[in-house]
């Protein structure tokens, strides 16, 4: 009799939240104040990173990134955008093994040791955002980007893994989000096109994340519609999801058989 309770109430709650998203759809959220909180940022010195700091020097006191002074200097970081990345565009076979570390370093264990060093504060206050920024690569692949789209699905599956347990741990003021772009031009990768996506500029991605931060939203696609169309190719076969990526025709700069080649 209790699975059967339980079971309704799941199917209660399924069919509320999509009345909530739908919901959401026409009205806006509410977007929270951060003046007053600590909001520290990794790898602030270019591209999102340094956009995202100039944005949040506008509403909160903000610390760019020293981990031996940041408690004794500011006390507890309240808000942290986990933004350091790297990437190193090539076949894997070119790929030196060095920059395969690198890029895990970077990319995603990098994550861990800053979150936990700042989480025990946030988790005796119930109180706290953090935030990582992933790509669309944490959620589909693209060839020649093997070390670096495996660290952001690692990235998004730590995003996911903290929220839930957070969650478990009754934390529920302790907010996550988690951003995920498709090519901005930042300059790390080479002359970047594709026919279907745009190539973002820095200002547009770091307005969604912003937005995305003061409203609590949990996974900031941008541009937002990319969701629909990981969404949709989950249920294609294998030969049409490759006729998508022949049309979609992603171009770069990459290493290929030790030669520099547009991918």
């Amino acid at each position: 009799m209790k699975i059967i309770l339980d079971l309704l109430l799941l199917l209660l709650i399924i069919i509320y939240s999509y009345l909530e998203s739908l919901v959401k759809v026409f009205i806006p959220r509410r977007k929270k104040s951060v003046a007053g909180e600590i909001v520290l940022i990794t790898g602030a010195g270019h591209g999102i990173g340094r956009q995202t700091a100039y944005e949040f020097a506008k509403r909160s006191r903000l610390v760019l990134w020293d981990i031996n002074k940041v408690k004794k200097e500011v006390g507890d970081v309240t808000i942290l955008v986990n933004n350091a990345g790297v990437i190193y565009p090539a076949d894997l076979l070119s790929t030196k093994d060095e920059e395969i570390i690198k890029t895990f370093e970077v990319n995603i264990l990098g994550h861990f040791w800053i979150t936990k060093a700042l989480l025990p504060s946030m988790i005796r206050r119930n109180h706290g955002h953090i935030v990582t920024v992933a790509s669309v690569c944490g959620h589909g692949v693209i060839p020649y980007l093997i070390p670096y789209c495996s660290s952001k699905f690692a990235a998004v599956g730590f995003h996911r893994a903290l929220t839930s347990e957070l969650e478990a741990l009754g934390k529920t003021g302790i907010k996550t989000s988690c951003l995920c772009p498709v090519f901005v031009n930042t300059g790390f990768t080479k002359n970047p096109s594709t026919r279907l996506w745009p190539v973002l500029e820095t200002g547009e991605v770091v307005r969604s994340l912003i937005d995305g931060i003061l409203t609590d939203k949990k996974m900031i696609f941008v541009p937002s519609h990319i969701n629909i169309s990981l969404t949709i190719e989950r249920f294609l076969p294998e030969r049409a999801l490759a006729a998508i990526n022949h049309v979609q025709d992603i171009q770069f700069e990459a290493v290929i058989g030790h030669k520099i080649k547009m991918k």
